[in-house]
């Protein structure tokens, strides 16, 4: 990915801060599907969407949400293993997508799910590119390298040397 497309993805994706009003729509029809049970169905969901936020920055991916039961998560791009997109049939009509973002070792409470977003493959794209430069940077640059293994190199022959002149002095 070239620098112009990755300065698009970012600005594309940082003013992502809420989710689309079709999630709001998606929540109603599934909410219908349970009747019976509407109203205690609708009322979480309902409050779920207008409290849903996310962020993204330079560390990594913000979301939270809830009114009684609040729950606030970030994730670094380094701790991301695994980006998964989604579409059920209600969705796809919609016009919306999720993200879910999965963590090594953190098991299902450890993935972050970003739901009601119109442009799910471009998010998915620039936490992949973000992904890669995090990694990219923790990997130092070969010359980087050469020089503290000069570096290591220098001290282990000056240890050497003193062990050696240790060594040849009579006591």
């Amino acid at each position: 990915m070239d620098n112009a497309t990755f300065q698009r993805l970012e600005r594309q994706v940082r003013a992502l801060q809420r989710p689309d009003r079709a999630l709001l729509t998606y929540y109603i029809l599934t909410a219908c599907l349970a009747l019976p049970a509407l109203p205690f169905v609708l009322l979480p969901l309902y409050f779920r969407y207008h409290t849903l936020h996310f962020r993204f920055d330079e560390e990594g991916v913000s979301m939270g949400y809830g009114i009684l039961f609040r729950r606030e998560m970030h994730l670094t791009y380094a701790r991301m293993q695994d980006i998964h997109l989604s579409q059920n049939l209600f969705e796809r009509w919609l016009g919306i997508g999720t993200v879910t973002l999965q963590t090594a070792g953190a098991g299902e409470g450890g993935d972050m799910k970003i739901e009601g977003v119109r442009n799910f493959e471009a998010v998915r794209d620039y936490l992949y590119a973000r992904m890669r430069g995090i990694r990219e940077k923790a990997l130092a640059p070969a010359e980087a390298r050469s020089t503290e293994e000069q570096l290591l190199t220098e001290i282990r022959d000056s240890l050497r040397a003193a062990a050696a002149a240790l060594e040849e002095t009579p006591r």
